[in-house]
């Protein structure tokens, strides 16, 4: 049995230039940071049976991977020439759909896995262009490559896109004392929404012409962001946050809505120096940059409004960092 696991990721500044319709006519930059929650995958050979087993929200037996419903499995299995005598489950501290990553996540713990099972030993960047590989060119996604390479590397990077597809990684350097401030500084919120953001993704990559400039300015702000954590300003760096937020809503249609302004609106008027929803909006998770001595009072204050808002299961989630990235935790090769 093989286990592998890959860390969620909360992004702050730079999201959607990571798209290859804008990185090929320029630089694309995300600035991003692996949190301790996780997606795991379990793998099991199954000598006893030429069946494949694929345990998620659903079990599914077949005899052939094509057979499979669930995609990125399917696509993985075939492409890796694997196609029987496999059981394959998945796990995660997060709720899909969550605007954490949540689906390269799973992708990057998933091929980790498959391809220890095949006897390989990839790199975290091998993985995370596996990952790229899987999600934008077999099951051709709108999607770019942020959150693969937040999964696969771990840490608090700054990643670059460049026009040949590369990808350089950047860790940005904060001391164990300053990441312990920026924690501090931040509160994440579950909304209770999902969303599937590939219609979001679509429009927004549909509209990369029109909003090239506004694009440009997300990339470029990324440095700027970098800075202001490496010199522990976090007031400037929520309103940064705050600005990019508006660029943000102005990419595509439903990134946001009126519950979640309401929600943003009231975290700020309380105390909240800016924040953001993560991933490509629409649902998911709220991340506020807040003074820790008003951590409480904008936390009770948005959680009234999630509730005038009727948003079911809205509460926040703790975290930490975590240098982790997609790693093998157990191995037993009996």
């Amino acid at each position: 049995m093989i286990i592998t696991r890959a860390p969620l990721r909360i992004s702050f500044v730079g999201g959607g230039t990571d798209l290859p319709d804008f990185y090929k006519q320029y630089p694309g930059r995300v600035i991003s940071a692996a949190i301790n929650k996780f997606i795991y995958i379990t793998i099991n050979h199954i000598p006893h049976t030429k069946k494949v087993m694929v345990k998620y929200k659903k079990t599914e037996v077949v005899d052939h991977p094509s057979q499979l419903e669930h995609t990125r499995v399917k696509s993985a299995l075939l492409d890796s020439s694997i196609y029987r005598n496999i059981e394959i489950g998945s796990f995660a501290d997060i709720p899909a759909k969550s605007g954490l990553g949540s689906s390269s996540t799973f992708s990057v713990a998933l091929l980790k896995g498959l391809d220890a099972f095949l006897g390989k030993n990839l790199s975290r960047q091998e993985v995370a262009e596996a990952a790229s590989r899987l999600e934008i060119d077999i099951l051709k996604e709108p999607i770019g490559k942020q959150d693969q390479y937040a999964a696969a590397m771990g840490g608090l990077n700054v990643f670059q896109f460049n026009s040949d597809h590369s990808v350089d990684i950047a860790p940005v350097l904060l001391s164990h004392d300053a990441k312990k401030r920026l924690e501090d500084h931040l509160i994440l919120f579950f909304t209770g929404t999902t969303r599937d953001a590939g219609k979001i993704l679509n429009e927004q990559r549909n509209n990369i012409s029109n909003k090239l400039e506004t694009l440009k300015q997300m990339a470029d702000s990324v440095y700027e962001f970098e800075k202001l954590l490496l010199k522990s300003d976090f007031e400037t760096a929520g309103k940064m946050l705050d600005e990019a937020w508006k660029r943000k809503k102005s990419l595509a249609s439903e990134i946001s809505n009126n519950s979640f302004d309401s929600l943003y609106e009231e975290g700020v008027k309380l105390g909240a120096h800016g924040g953001k929803i993560l991933g490509a909006g629409g649902g998911g998770c709220m991340l506020f940059i807040v003074p820790p001595e008003k951590r409480e009072s904008v936390k009770k204050a948005v959680i009234e409004i999630s509730n005038k808002e009727n948003l079911i299961g809205f509460e926040e989630i703790p975290f930490k960092f975590t240098e982790c990235g997609v790693d093998i935790v157990y191995r037993d090769d009996r």
